[in-house]
């Protein structure tokens, strides 16, 4: 931010981008909203290409794979090949190369570090949240329930503050993120979920104020 002092700790947002894109569309989307809001809140603001357009962050789930479609997950696990696995562990290490990079560089409140991402990258910040939960102290997946309840490592993110958001015109996403805040809410997750009049892309200018207020709330506690 340009008014940080060059000494004060910063809060930092790590921020995936989704499928077929990079970091620099989410960037400069809506007059560069993400960047303006990082610059209003006082935030470190991270957005790593993640290896490829497609790396998807460590994950192989993706449309229809949401929450709810166990056989879809399955299939789409059985389908990686060796070329494939490569993909996807080096777009996760290149996420946290990048984050720990900044870390080393930037004076970062380490109990102020957030996570978001939209579509594909909704997916990556339920994959990479839990498996690096000791990182984050809270998420806010947008988009993209890419999460198989029987193999999702649940305890990880238990305590976790989650925000997690959708839009009314976003199938078949919707259906997975309504039945997986429902699943969420019943076993006692510290979940807030919102939906906004949009479609899967048409959300992301609408919640991303709100993802801001969230994790500013969550540094407040």
């Amino acid at each position: 931010p340009a008014s940080w002092d060059g000494k004060s700790r910063l809060p930092l947002i790590v921020f995936l981008h989704g499928g077929g894109s990079d970091e620099n569309r989410y960037l400069d989307g809506n007059d560069r909203q993400l960047i303006r809001l990082a610059e209003q809140h006082g935030y470190i603001l991270v957005a790593p290409l993640g290896y490829s357009p497609l790396g998807a962050y460590g994950t192989p789930l993706r449309l229809p794979a949401v929450f709810g479609n166990p056989e879809s997950a399955a299939q789409q696990r059985a389908a990686v090949n060796e070329e494939r696995e490569r993909t996807l562990k080096l777009s996760e290490k290149d996420v946290i190369n990048v984050m720990e990079i900044v870390l080393h560089e930037y004076p970062v409140e380490r109990s102020a570090m957030f996570l978001t991402g939209h579509s594909m990258g909704s997916g990556g910040t339920w994959y990479l949240g839990a498996k690096y939960a000791q990182y984050w102290a809270a998420i806010a997946p947008m988009s993209g329930p890419f999460v198989d309840e029987l193999n999702y490592p649940w305890d990880s993110i238990r305590k976790m503050p989650v925000f997690m958001t959708e839009g009314t015109g976003a199938t078949p996403s919707l259906a997975g993120s309504r039945a997986m805040s429902a699943w969420m809410k019943e076993r006692g997750f510290k979940l807030e979920y919102l939906e906004v009049d949009a479609d899967h892309g048409g959300m992301v200018p609408l919640v991303l104020p709100r993802v801001f207020d969230f994790f500013n709330r969550c540094r407040s506690q």
